[in-house]
């Protein structure tokens, strides 16, 4: 069975102080068996990962999470943050191929897949986001685009290598818009993925995998998503900014 994960994806937002304050609010509100289930992924910006770390302590319910890594380990690259570093405070997942990476600053499915080694070379698991426009699923080329994003940037991967990847589907035209793809949208999609998945490697490897969906989750529909049979969570947006609608989307889980 694949793995059950709730990602928080705080993008750029929160001071130091906010973020601390939001991410004691959140253990706060998780107690009790609902959640033993449940790996819950905290990922804010890069300032505050050292400080959220240490909060978080060795506690299993909630991991670290950041949003973005360089290609490389190290060198003379202004301004990016490597995975060794990331490892260094703590970090075990990595956000990678966000849409708003992939528009903003041209992220290829070949340089993700550098990412994607990078991150695996220092044993961390990624998070690798992959969706599609509004004008290709009108177009119907939606499926094809996704798991051509898939076959780039992962199909290179050993099994056991495979084996450490998260997928989250998040249709772009949902992120932030406050429209979100229906239940079977969701299904249709993450029912493809899992079926790509099971062509490259094997039905076992592709039933164990963890596909997310993303795309303005929130209390109110949440329950309905994850209840489809390829939905093994989320990885959420605004609606990570607040504990209490953060914590709701875990239950809903």
């Amino acid at each position: 069975m694949p793995k059950k994960i709730i990602a928080g994806n705080w993008k750029m937002n929160k001071s130091h102080d906010e973020g601390t304050k939001l991410v004691s609010e959140i253990t706060r509100l998780i107690n009790g068996d609902v959640f033993s289930d449940i790996q819950i992924v905290i990922a804010p910006p890069f300032i505050h990962l050292y400080s959220i770390g240490k909060l978080i302590g060795t506690q299993t319910k909630i991991s670290l999470g950041a949003q973005n890594c360089y290609s490389k380990s190290s060198g003379a690259y202004t301004g990016e943050v490597s995975a060794a570093m990331l490892k260094s405070v703590g970090v075990q997942y990595v956000i990678l191929g966000h849409s708003e990476r992939r528009e903003h600053f041209k992220e290829s499915n070949e340089f993700l897949k550098e990412k994607i080694d990078i991150v695996l070379e220092y044993d961390l698991k990624p998070i690798f986001c992959c969706g599609e426009t509004l004008d290709q699923r009108e177009k119907g080329s939606h499926i094809d685009f996704v798991c051509n994003q898939i076959t780039g940037s992962l199909f290179h991967l050993s099994p056991e290598q495979f084996s450490n990847i998260v997928i989250a589907y998040e249709p772009i035209w949902a992120i932030g818009t406050g429209k979100n793809a229906t239940s079977r949208q969701a299904q249709e999609m993450h029912k493809a993925i899992r079926g790509h998945i099971a062509q490259k490697f094997d039905s076992h490897i592709a039933e164990s995998t963890t596909i997310l969906y993303g795309g303005s989750c929130k209390p109110d529909n949440a329950k309905e998503l994850f209840a489809c049979p390829d939905v093994d969570g989320g990885l959420i947006g605004g609606a990570s900014l607040n504990a209490k609608d953060f914590v709701e989307i875990v239950k809903s889980l």
